[in-house]
């Protein structure tokens, strides 16, 4: 725990310096503090620039403050931020976490030439026609037939997956791995699940049932879908 008196903490590590900022001090205090022991501790010129990482605990930073902060941990005081961490997110990291984590709910037919994309999971209640493609940075749910693209994992998520009441797809693709329609069943599948399976590195198609021991997350769906 920080010493009520001092407001900046710096210890020496592998990758160079850990700075703990007091987070119930005014960031005047702070910037005062900060100049005399950067300047104290400034390297000499024939020594190599040292790494910083900021720990601001709960405290964020604006725009303005950081600028600051930057400006007197620089390289021309011969020291680099390598990283600011905060135990708090912003606003905007926030709303984007919850964009990205809920689950988009959708009644309607994707038809062929259409494409349907969303941030987060995708739980559709309809078809995918052949020609018709559903992209998501999540899982995919799909309440009906899928037969034509199903993309999750979008942004390279491979532990996303890809669920269908009746599964004969042209093609599945989670993060950067793609399965085409020979991997099926030619009179295809019902409420089987798409998943990547590490050891044999491809997609493959499993029952339901393995969704609850391999991706825990399925879980927490299971318990929003019940409680409405």
């Amino acid at each position: 725990m920080l010493d009520k008196k001092q407001i900046i903490l710096i210890k020496g590590t592998r990758e160079g310096l850990s700075l703990f900022i007091d987070e119930s001090a005014s960031f005047h205090d702070v910037i005062k503090e900060l100049k005399d022991k950067i300047m104290a501790s400034k390297p000499k010129e024939n020594e190599p620039i040292v790494s910083v990482k900021v720990k601001l605990g709960n405290r964020l930073l604006n725009e303005e403050q950081e600028i600051a902060l930057r400006n007197i941990i620089s390289v021309d005081n011969r020291f680099e931020i390598t990283a600011i961490e905060s135990d708090l997110i912003s606003r905007e990291d926030a709303l984007k976490w919850r964009e990205e984590s809920e689950i988009k709910a959708i009644n309607r037919i994707v038809r062929s030439g259409q494409i349907l994309e969303v941030e987060g999971d995708l739980l559709l209640v309809g078809d995918v026609n052949p020609g018709g493609k559903v992209v998501s940075t999540g899982n995919i749910y799909i309440m009906g037939n899928l037969y034509g693209i199903a993309h999750a994992g979008v942004m390279g998520d491979r532990e996303a997956f890809i669920t269908a009441s009746y599964m004969k797809p042209t093609q599945l693709r989670i993060a950067d791995y793609i399965s085409r329609a020979p991997d099926y069943e030619s009179d295809g599948v019902y409420m089987e699940c798409g998943i990547i399976d590490e050891e044999q590195d491809k997609i493959i198609i499993d029952s339901l049932k393995v969704l609850s021991r391999k991706r825990k997350e399925i879980s927490g769906f299971e318990r929003r879908i019940n409680n409405g």
